[in-house]
């Protein structure tokens, strides 16, 4: 009974911090403006089912991608012996669902045990990526000693999960061979029994390694929930509702002002009457500027560079990361929700998403030629905030650089990009 109320006391403990450390992101993520995405809801089914569970996009790179699938997949199904181990924790028992899965659960676990070794291998190769080998898109201006300290924690984490997972199990294995106490026979141990002989003989020792691999084990996991929030990993949970708000327009599309568009209609037609359209702000100046789904990316993004590295502007050396533009707005906006805890809503820092965090190089490197949105694998979209942030300095500060000046200045007076009159615009022709 007192493991039992420690474990509930524990449990209690960490789904409450979770929700919430979760709760926070929920109301940063709606500090931004909003945004209609209710439409076309079949075909945003199929885009999530698609890129989110089926990870369509990362067989761009076939070797990442058979890793994060045993990843992916070990971490999702063995979950089910997590269910297992909450029940056993709440209830005193001890391996629950073999009284009722029969010997559909030997084939249960074995089938986790082999995952679980898929996982911890995967995360190896992983670490050896990032840390031996020094994969190129793990670097660059933005990734700092945490960003890296960050994905390495993860991998470790999980390496240790697996690692007291499979030890458990060899433990729980030599008991059942012993015939000791409760621990009935259930269960197949096709890794885990390869790590049997290396474990003592004894049958305390093997309840005490047992004993302490469940429990680091539960605690493990419950620790790995918590830190999430704090993790670029919290994308584990956001992937699947960023990808069923993915912007279905077509990538680039600029989205018209109701005020502006209404100013237009009015000077073509002088009967047309606007419609009252609300302007707080052209473009975008801060992250509250944004949309909600521009900050769901924003938290969504899992730093793995896909899109940094197919960045024609980064490639040619220039300072702009598409990966860069998603962290800074990630750090503004949870120092926006930092702010109103400590100060209240109506709280300003004189800081700015523009130039405290992204500079204007960053913003005019972009080519907007989409590369990025198409290299995501969770469909997070960089360039509309880039584009936003470029609406901002054009329409409400009027210091685009001096060539675009140049274009918005003929396309004024000559209907077109080029300086020459309308009028003189086929001259070329009668020179032939």
């Amino acid at each position: 009974m007192i493991s039992q109320a420690i474990f509930i006391i524990i449990l209690a403990a960490a789904v409450y911090l979770f929700w919430k450390n979760a709760a926070k992101i929920r109301r940063n993520i709606l500090l931004g403006r909003d945004a209609d995405y209710s439409d076309r809801p079949s075909e945003r089914w199929a885009t999530m089912a698609r890129v989110a569970l089926g990870q369509s996009k990362m067989t761009k790179r076939p070797v990442a991608a058979i890793l994060h699938i045993f990843v992916y997949v070990g971490f999702v199904i063995i979950n089910i012996e997590v269910m297992e181990i909450l029940i056993d924790g709440l209830f005193g028992s001890h391996r629950v669902f073999s009284k009722y899965l029969g010997g559909f659960y030997g084939l249960l676990i074995g089938g986790f045990e082999v995952l679980a070794l898929l996982v911890l291998v995967s995360c190896a190769i992983f670490l050896v990526r990032r840390n031996v080998l020094r994969l190129k898109r793990f670097t660059g201006q933005e990734m700092t000693a945490w960003p890296k300290s960050d994905a390495n924690y993860i991998l470790i984490t999980e390496i240790l999960l697996m690692a007291a997972f499979l030890t458990m199990n060899a433990a729980d294995y030599k008991l059942q061979a012993l015939h000791y106490s409760h621990y009935l026979q259930a269960g197949s141990f096709p890794v885990s029994g390869f790590i049997a002989p290396l474990l003592p003989s004894a049958a305390s020792a093997l309840v005490v390694v047992e004993r302490v691999c469940w429990w680091f084990h539960i605690i493990g996991i419950l620790a790995f929930l918590n830190y999430l929030p704090y993790s670029k990993h919290f994308h584990i949970l956001l992937a699947f509702p960023n990808t069923y708000y993915s912007r279905l327009q077509p990538k680039g599309q600029f989205t018209n002002m109701d005020s502006v568009t209404n100013e237009v209609k009015a000077m073509l037609d002088p009967s047309f009457v606007p419609e009252p359209a609300e302007v707080s702000r052209f473009g975008v100046k801060d992250v509250t500027d944004l949309t909600w789904k521009n900050l769901m990316d924003a938290y969504t993004c899992t730093e793995c560079g896909r899109c940094t590295s197919v960045c024609p502007a980064n490639i040619t050396g220039k300072k702009l990361s598409p990966r860069k533009i998603m962290m800074d707005t990630r750090d503004r906006i949870t120092e926006v929700g930092n702010n109103i805890d400590k100060h209240g809503k109506d709280h300003t820092d004189d800081k700015t998403l523009l130039d405290t965090y992204i500079t204007r190089e960053e913003l005019w490197a972009c080519t907007t030629c989409n590369a990025c949105v198409e290299a995501c694998p969770v469909n997070i979209n960089p360039l509309e905030i880039i584009t936003e942030m470029r609406r901002y300095v054009v329409m409400e500060e009027s210091q685009a650089p001096a060539s675009l000046n140049n274009m918005f200045g003929n396309m004024e007076n000559n209907g077109a990009p080029w300086k020459y009159s309308q009028a003189d615009r086929f001259n070329w022709a009668e020179k032939e």
